[in-house]
């Protein structure tokens, strides 16, 4: 803050409209920091406050609850924290802390009338994932934000929970910690390869990964997710072709102690038990100055699938242990450090496809086909702020290992297996100045540094006797410089420009190639370049609760060494264009209706994906260009006080304009292709983007109430239907999969000390098919991938 030494904690939460400061308002700030609470009421109220002393902005204050005017709120939030108000304007105010702070009182709310409702207080806090504390309100482009609160309700759950609340975000089913992410209609592929991910993963500031599948971390003790859309190449640089995913954790307490634990038991129609436990802890070490935040879970999901062949039933039990350390130290002067350590160990003791054709919940292989993942990522970050201009660095290294095990067996041959082992080691810094004005302008600039090393290794043979078949190794070294700036123009238009140049190094080589194949020269490979990725976006304030936006940004992701047979080859850096045109009305959560709607269209360029090559294994390879538009939009409805309903649809058309040369070889090559009818219809299959349907719709309600003795009610439902697609490309991997609707249930009666959460998944007990695809070769069995039965889970939490 201007005019102050520390400039530390300071919160300029100017809004458009008029305060409302003297207005009643139907408040509800759960117990936390003096910065969410201020935070949350200036965003409900629509006025400024400053606060300007870090140890006043990181003390913890209880609950806040009851109608009153923003003015009696704060006075009630100072009262708590030992701090005086002082009136700076209209609608502004000042906390400073008191010389002598009196002992706080015991916790107390203020109370409410039993038939009120709390309000929600609405996601437009700060899209940190803009990288300079932009508010929604200014943020041009579609970002969601889930509360973790909400994430959490039922017990803790991985990435399926965020495709359970979104229509943007897709996803394969092959297994915890094994599966790819799509966003926007943007996929490649079906299963792991050389390939580097559509999607963006994030923890904080660190990418989770570069080119390895989703590493499925429990959404657990986090202050929110947040996804942006559409291509954030200049921003993130590659691997952000259809978005980002962020989980924003919450920050250590330097105050109080606190913790929570739960622990939850679920039973499966068809199927095993399961149990998941989760434990918090906050541990200030030096008041004010150090403190831990720890966080541990653990979950055994029970197998549903039989096995008759091997004379075992509910065979795909999936066990997962996790969890992270953060230690934050206040140096001092607005400065701080923070040293996080995360990991996460996934057991799958098979996978959890079925036979199309055969007994429901059943699958006819001789072989074992289990997995495993092992993730772990420690983080060093650096923050702080001279005068306006913040800076915050953070370095990290990342180790990732999955390994996967197919059914390999021809139609009528002895068992075959398949196993392929990723092993991915990542160092990456990022380094970024910026300085926000309240009304959206301000500038960013950055260096980022990324390394990743992948090695692919396969085996091949019977079971107990597998021998190694060829493999690859990608590395790639990346040095960017990034920046962007916003100017308002005039009163009602803001208007973005940015750009991102990196310059990046591929290293590659096959391993295990059997040397009389191919010449040495062909089986490595190095290449340096430079991507130049542009951005621009306008905001047009329409009224003062409607925005319109106009968005261009690109996104790539480079090329690589793929494996086809018993050789190894190069694919090509692929790119997305993407212009895109948005409308919001009000705020979700603050206003009585709030709506969006999103037109986009992707242009994309050398498009690659994985096929199935004609020795039965996966490869990889540039399939052609192809064009995608995409409709969005999200209606959210209050209508009672405590109820709310939303509905939400995506609309993706993606197809190859023109299909590589080489794919239509290999496709029409194929023995089964024998009629020129057959030809045709594989041509057809060659032109559709895999693995994305075509409409996705969602519609939800949630319920919260508080009672007069103490106790809230919260009650969350859904419904979710997916539309058909196709698994891949080419013919074997040509099968329709989706066509079915989802749903589930969750409620938490919370009572003093303690709470009590129930939830149901697959309230229909519908089986459908979420993906065709269990392993990539020809057994001679069609395949699906049922949802997991309809499952019941009791649990309770208690906070201490």
């Amino acid at each position: 803050m201007r005019g102050t030494a520390a400039g530390v904690g300071s919160a300029f939460l100017l809004m458009v409209a008029a305060p409302v400061a003297a207005e009643p308002l139907l408040i509800d700030l759960p117990a936390g920091s003096v910065r969410q609470q201020v935070m949350a009421l200036g965003r409900l109220a629509r006025v400024s406050i400053v606060v300007p002393d870090a140890r006043l902005w990181s003390r913890r204050v209880p609950a806040l609850r009851g109608r009153m005017p923003a003015s009696a709120a704060l006075s009630a939030i100072a009262a708590q924290a030992g701090a005086r108000v002082e009136a700076i304007g209209p609608g502004s105010w000042r906390l400073t802390r008191r010389v002598a702070v009196a002992p706080r009182p015991p916790h107390r709310t203020v109370p409410s009338p039993p038939t009120a409702a709390p309000v929600e207080v609405g996601p437009d806090i700060v899209v940190t994932a803009s990288k300079r504390d932009t508010t929604r309100a200014n943020f041009a482009g579609q970002v969601v934000r889930v509360s973790g609160r909400d994430l959490e309700l039922g017990g803790a759950g991985g990435t399926e929970r965020l495709t359970q609340r979104l229509t943007s975000v897709t996803s394969t089913y092959l297994g915890a910690g094994r599966n790819k992410l799509f966003i926007r209609g943007i996929a490649d592929s079906s299963f792991t390869g050389p390939t580097q991910a559509t999607v963006g993963q994030y923890y904080g500031d660190l990418r989770l990964s570069y080119n390895a599948p989703d590493p499925d971390l429990r959404l657990a003790d986090l202050a929110a997710v947040e996804v942006l859309e559409g291509p954030q190449g200049t921003l993130y640089g590659a691997g952000s072709l259809g978005g980002l995913i962020r989980l924003v954790p919450n920050p250590p307490d330097l105050v109080n102690i606190s913790g929570s634990a739960a622990i939850g038991g679920s039973a499966t129609t068809h199927g095993k038990p399961g149990a998941d436990t989760q434990v918090v802890l906050n541990l200030p070490v030096v008041s004010e100055r150090l403190a831990l935040r720890l966080v541990a879970n653990t979950a055994s999901e029970g197998g549903y699938i039989d096995k008759p062949l091997l004379d075992r039933v509910d065979v795909n039990r999936t066990r997962i242990a996790g969890g992270r350390a953060t230690a934050h130290l206040e140096l001092g002067a607005g400065w701080s450090a923070e040293v996080v350590r995360l990991g996460q160990r996934i057991r799958g003791a098979d996978s959890q496809y079925a036979d199309r054709d055969g007994v429901p919940l059943t699958r006819s292989a001789a072989v074992t086909e289990g997995f495993r993942s092992d993730f772990a990522q420690g983080q060093f970050v650096l923050a702080g702020r001279i005068g306006d201009v913040r800076l915050r660095s953070t370095t990290g290294v990342t180790a990732h290992d999955l390994m996967e095990r197919y059914d390999a067996t021809a139609p009528d041959g002895p068992p075959r297996l398949f196993a392929q082992a990723n092993r991915t080691r990542m160092q990456a810094n990022e380094t970024r100045v910026w300085s926000s004005a309240p009304d959206g302008s301000g500038w960013l600039a950055g260096f980022s540094y990324v390394h990743n090393r992948t090695r692919l290794t396969r085996l091949y043979g019977t079971p107990g006797a597998l021998v190694p078949t060829t493999g690859v190794v990608n590395a790639i070294t990346e040095r960017t410089l990034y920046g962007e700036a916003s100017v308002r123009l005039l009163p009602g238009l803001l208007t973005t420009g940015g750009l991102r140049v990196t310059r990046s190094r591929l290293d590659g080589e096959g391993e295990d190639v059997p040397l009389s194949l191919v010449l040495p020269a062909a089986i490595t490979a190095r290449r340096p370049q430079t991507i130049v990725l542009p951005a621009a976006a306008a905001l047009i304030d329409l009224a003062p609760r409607a925005k319109l936006f106009l968005r261009y940004q690109q996104g790539f992701r480079p090329g690589g060494l793929a494996i086809e047979g018993d050789y190894v080859r190069q694919f090509r850096n692929d790119r997305v264009a993407t212009i895109e045109a948005g409308a919001r009305l009000g705020e979700p959560g603050v206003d009585t209706i709030d709506a969006s709607l999103t037109l986009a269209r992707a242009s994309w360029r050398d498009i690659q994906a994985d096929f199935i090559d004609g020795s039965g294994l996966p490869s990889t390879a540039n399939i052609g260009d192809g064009e995608l538009w995409t409709i969005e939009g999200v209606v959210g409805a209050r209508v009672m006080d405590g109820l709310r309903l939303e509905g939400a649809f995506s609309y993706n058309d993606g197809r190859i304009e023109e299909p590589s040369q080489a794919l239509i070889a290999f496709a029409t090559a194929d023995p089964r292709v024998d009629s020129a009818a057959a030809r045709a219809e594989i041509l057809a299959r060659l032109k559709q983007i895999p693995n994305i349907a075509r409409i996705t719709a969602r519609g939800g309600a949630t319920y919260r109430r508080r009672m007069g003795d103490g106790t809230d009610l919260t009650v969350d439902g859904w419904l979710r239907y997916v539309g058909s697609s196709r698994l891949g490309v080419g013919p074997v991997l040509g099968q329709r999969q989706g066509s079915y609707l989802d749903s589930g249930i969750s409620g938490r009666l919370g009572l003093p000390g303690f709470g009590i959460t129930a939830s149901i998944t697959n309230l229909t007990n519908e089986r459908g098919n979420r993906f065709a695809l269990g392993t990539p070769f020809t057994t001679g069995r069609d395949q699906v991938t049922p949802l997991r039965p309809r499952t019941v889970r009791i649990g309770i939490d208690a906070p201490f």
